[in-house]
């Protein structure tokens, strides 16, 4: 358990500094609300639509797709740094993980799920 007051300590301090920064930029930050600043803002335009509008489904698929890929990479890299000494059976270990991936992407494109509808 000794090993790990250390890291203890650090979320500590990392939480208590963070709490006095928000505390004290609420009590000490310039207060001028007016009603162009109160108004929503996204990417430079003024936002349409209502304000509880759910993003199409397909938003949320190719946020998964990302982060399938992504960890893709993530893998990809002990391996690229094993690699002289995991030989054959290490390149067949990885060749079937992308070959796998490749086909899933296949699918997903069949599929329709890159397509981006407005």
């Amino acid at each position: 358990m000794a090993t790990y007051v250390p890291l203890l300590l650090l979320f500590l301090v990392g939480a208590v500094i963070t709490g006095a920064l928000f505390t004290l930029s609420s009590i000490l930050g310039p207060k001028n609300p007016t009603p162009e600043k109160m108004m929503p803002y996204e990417c430079g335009s003024e936002s349409t639509g209502g304000r509880f509008v759910k993003p199409s489904v397909k938003f949320y698929l190719t946020a998964i797709l990302f982060v399938v890929f992504d960890i893709e990479v993530v893998l990809m890299y002990p391996w690229a740094i094993q690699f002289r000494t995991l030989g054959w059976g290490g390149m067949a270990t990885m060749g079937s993980f992308v070959s796998l991936l490749v086909v899933a992407l296949i699918y997903v494109w069949k599929k329709g799920a890159l397509e981006w509808e407005t």
